[in-house]
């Protein structure tokens, strides 16, 4: 029988997820930090202290731990003391700087011009604009030299370059920004299935690109892989649509970053477009989809356990 739990029914932590996400953050940290060490040594000193800046300054880290736990097949969690795991990390390295720079260019004037960033000034605030586009810009390049350099199959190695470059790129990330932006202002005409294209680009795609790039390195069937990406969709709405109610909900302590933009700056939003309750019900919707997506996972000989509890992670979560 297919689960039918909503985000209500749920626990409220995730003690085995969380507890494992502060291990991959352990074990990620110092890999980031050699990565930039190698990877900006010729770089100028004010440009490389922005990008540190921005990159090293913590984080949830989910994006890469979704590499990993895109890779499981038949495991209940993945092992990140394992040699063979060693070859994920350039892409769990690429992947989170794409997000980095993702937010260093969302949070300038020009886009959604806010000034706290996981409690801290925003990379603009802290800098300069210029030195914050130069710093996107390079973290952009410097994902994919990472990747570049993996130590992994060149099939993989390519298929990771085409996914994370479809996944940031006209038709994800910034194609998603794009229509974002067009649609401020214009909230009355929009419609969650507006909402749904929009995030399934902005927020979705790096998701389900971290988690299609763990699968395409473990060798997932096809059939797994794509109720992968499923999920991995459904996940992306359930962390946009959380985010939204926490705009609303949550405090600048607890956030990291301002709460009330959405309302203030007249954007489309979940809850905007569909009120609180209207949002929380489109939460238990996409969560009951979700669950659906692990059980006919796990049908497919593939443990979805650590994916559940990442789900709960996201949609408890109060940043």
């Amino acid at each position: 029988m297919i689960p039918t739990s909503t985000s209500a029914d749920k626990h409220h932590s995730t003690p085995d997820f969380d507890a494992w996400l502060a291990s991959l953050r352990a074990h990620f940290e110092p890999r980031l930090d050699s990565t930039l060490d190698r990877l900006l040594a010729d770089t100028p000193t004010d440009l490389q202290e922005a990008i540190r800046y921005a990159a090293l300054d913590g984080g949830k880290r989910l994006r890469p731990a979704l590499v990993f736990l895109g890779s499981l097949h038949g495991r209940p969690w993945p092992d990140l003391d394992d040699p063979a795991h060693e070859k994920l990390w350039p892409a769990a390295i690429a992947v989170e700087l794409i997000h980095v720079y993702s937010l260093v260019h969302d949070d300038m004037p020009c886009m959604d011009d806010d000034d706290l960033r996981r409690g801290r000034p925003t990379l603009h605030r802290a800098f300069d604009e210029a030195t914050a586009v130069l710093a996107g810009d390079a973290m952009q390049s410097l994902a994919f030299s990472a990747l570049a350099e993996a130590r992994t199959d060149e099939a993989v190695r390519l298929d990771w370059i085409r996914r994370l470059a479809s996944a940031s790129g006209p038709s994800g990330m910034v194609g998603g920004q794009a229509i974002d932006l067009s649609l401020a202002g214009n909230r009355k005409a929009s419609e969650i299935a507006t909402l749904a294209d929009l995030h399934d680009r902005k927020t979705g795609a790096l998701i389900r690109a971290a988690l299609a790039m763990g699968g395409r390195w473990s060798g997932l069937s096809p059939r797994q892989t794509a109720q992968v990406d499923l999920f991995g969709r459904l996940l992306g709405r359930a962390f946009q649509i959380q985010d939204d109610i926490l705009d609303v909900t949550g405090s600048a302590e607890a956030l990291g970053k301002t709460p009330g933009k959405d309302l203030a700056a007249d954007k489309c939003s979940y809850v905007t477009v569909a009120g609180l309750e209207g949002a929380r019900k489109e939460l238990d919707d996409t969560v009951r989809r979700a669950h659906a997506a692990l059980w006919e996972l796990g049908t497919l000989g593939t443990d979805s356990h650590a994916l559940s509890s990442c789900l709960d992670f996201v949609i408890h979560r109060q940043h």
